[in-house]
């Protein structure tokens, strides 16, 4: 199994060692050692999944206060584009984005830490989207980054960006309050 930084400090591009013979694959989709020994120290306790149409854009979402989520996304059918906005004040990297194709042949994950706005598009004619939560979803402490909000310049690889309403009412990312605050591991 590896863990690959990026090059925003918190985000981990996990890659699962995928066993193939004439039967199939196997492969751990989690191991809690393994998950903590790569940087991954957190508990979850909710996983979530959705499928979805090509040209979907789902987010950018995230929540707030003790509520705050990070998450271990995966692919289990299809192919996406993962995003994750850094929404942490002071970082280095703020508003700086992260994009990540998961896709059901890799097998790959990307772990987004509390402190980012999460997103994604599907590329394939269809995507089952999986993730694991480290916090139980909370609608009142659910915020919402409009998806082509122009000082993110996210480019969701998707011409007709099929879009809740909801997600079409998010604020703009100049807009966003200091829920999260960068720190470093000195502080």
């Amino acid at each position: 199994m590896n863990f690959e930084k990026v090059f925003i400090d918190g985000l981990l591009v996990v890659q699962p060692d995928v066993f193939l013979d004439e039967r199939g694959y196997f492969f751990e989709s989690f191991n809690k050692e393994k998950y903590v020994d790569g940087g991954i120290n957190f508990s979850f306790v909710q996983d979530n999944i959705s499928k979805s149409k090509k040209g979907t854009v789902r987010g950018l979402h995230y929540q707030v206060g003790e509520s705050a989520q990070g998450k271990l996304c995966s692919v289990i059918v299809g192919k996406v584009l993962d995003i994750a906005v850094d929404i942490r004040f002071g970082s280095p990297t703020f508003g700086k984005y992260y994009s990540l194709e998961l896709n059901e042949e890799k097998k790959n994950q990307l772990w987004i830490p509390p402190g980012f706005a999460h997103g994604f598009s599907v590329l394939s004619d269809d995507a089952i989207f999986s993730y694991k939560c480290t916090n139980i979803y909370n609608k009142q402490a659910e915020r919402s980054i409009l998806y082509n909000d122009e000082m993110l310049k996210i480019d969701w690889k998707v011409e007709m960006p099929i879009v809740s309403p909801k997600d079409l009412l998010a604020k703009k990312f100049s807009e966003i309050e200091k829920d999260f605050i960068y720190q470093t591991e000195r502080g």
